[in-house]
């Protein structure tokens, strides 16, 4: 089997190769037909690359739709059943191929397969290393920092937003508002001087200034000249703090690369502080996943509601949740696609006729300690536990998940 992993570029149309496996089938798995073959392989795949696919939506460009195949046949065996329930958390949509050209890597790998079967690896490299950090002893004595700034000024307020990069990518935002009345050029200088102090105030010597107003940095430069008489005394404190540098530039900005800053001014000329207020820094973090994501069981003792609660009521009275925004409507109607009521049973469709119906947690919990501990057959693993439940009848969100844990 042969892969090619890439996101799309800004354009949409170009990918970008960040990841390219290959591996041999063994003796068992060569004789699989031909599109139980590609089903092994993108299972294979998403075991490697499940980091990259699992929240993001995936496009499967091959020769054939082993998605369509499994999702639509009637006679799967065992492993094929197995295949379906791993591939159910994953987002993947199927993509004719139009192009030979697309695939001809991935083609490359699978041809190209040693003849002995090497084991795959899955360690990460370095994995252990949470942050790696230069010692001062190592900094070079110039080492050079940049400084983006940007200015706003509207009918709520003004304010001004500054970054300071350091060469290794580290960032520190300053933001300040602006509690006078001053035109939008007159903010872009406040905040570029509030950058420079802050530069002199951390002994920085080696300075890249970076701003978004034209009329701003070409004054500075000395190309254009400046005959606003409100910008004069500015440009001249500028040029002062300068003097403290031991070399200092400035660089012209388009305003979608200086986004961190301009938003860090726009807030600061939004948001009402009173004099006597301290604010605290906003601390910024980055969320992988929903929040509502393996938290099932805890909504559930909230608000007394099951699951598929909100579902129950769109398909039962075309209800949506209270405060839903358009985009939780959307996905509502989407997932509610899939499920259908008989009397007050909410059951989940399958391809095949079968219909799941759906539990609650308590439900969900006595079932699977049943089927685990044998019950229904034999001791079995998670995989099968799962795929049991689901011949039974039953279904509910996290399923998998439990049955793994």
């Amino acid at each position: 089997m042969g892969c090619v992993l890439g996101p799309h570029d800004e354009t949409g149309r170009k990918e970008r190769a960040i990841y390219y496996l290959s591996k041999k089938f063994t003796e068992c798995q060569m004789r699989y037909p031909p599109i139980e073959k590609l089903c092994c392989a993108l299972v294979l795949t998403t075991r490697r690359l499940r980091e990259y696919m699992l929240y993001h939506t995936t496009w499967l460009i091959s020769k054939l739709d082993p998605l369509k195949y499994m999702m639509e046949s009637t006679t799967l065996n065992g492993r094929m059943v197995r295949w379906q329930i791993l591939l159910s958390e994953f987002d993947i949509v199927y993509v004719n191929q139009k192009a030979v050209k697309r695939s001809a890597i991935a083609d490359f790998l699978a041809s190209r397969a040693l003849e002995d079967c090497e084991p795959l690896n899955l360690n990460f490299p370095n994995e252990d290393l949470m942050y790696v950090a230069i010692a001062e002893a190592d900094m070079p004595e110039d080492h050079s920092w940049k400084l983006n700034f940007d200015g706003a000024s509207n009918a709520v307020g003004n304010g001004v937003g500054v970054e300071l990069i350091f060469l290794n990518g580290d960032h520190y935002p300053f933001t300040c508002k602006l509690d006078f009345d001053c035109i939008n050029n007159m903010a872009e200088y406040n905040a570029c001087i509030m950058g420079i102090q802050a530069a002199i105030d951390r002994k920085i010597k080696v300075l890249k200034v970076y701003g978004d107003s034209a009329l701003v940095i070409y004054q500075l430069k000395g190309e254009w000249e400046t005959r606003d008489p409100k910008l004069v005394s500015y440009r001249k404190l500028i040029l002062e703090l300068i003097e403290e540098f031991d070399d200092i530039t400035f660089h012209y900005l388009q305003r979608d690369e200086n986004q961190m800053a301009d938003d860090l001014a726009t807030l600061a000329s939004m948001i009402k502080v009173n004099e006597q207020e301290n604010m605290k820094p906003i601390r910024m973090s980055i969320c992988e996943a929903p929040a509502h994501c393996c938290n099932v069981d805890e909504e559930e003792k909230r608000d007394d509601h099951p699951w598929y609660h909100d579902i129950l009521q769109y398909v039962k009275n075309c209800a949506y949740p209270d405060q839903a925004t358009e985009n939780d409507k959307k996905t509502l109607r989407r997932l509610a696609s899939d499920y259908v009521l008989d009397g007050e049973v909410l059951y989940k469709k399958r391809k095949d006729p079968v219909l799941l119906r759906c539990v609650d947690a308590v439900e969900a919990k006595k079932i699977l300690e049943e089927v685990h501990d044998g019950v229904y057959g034999t001791h079995a693993n998670s995989f099968t536990i799962a795929r049991q439940i689901m011949i039974f009848g039953y279904y509910w969100s996290t399923m998998e998940g439990d049955c793994i844990n």
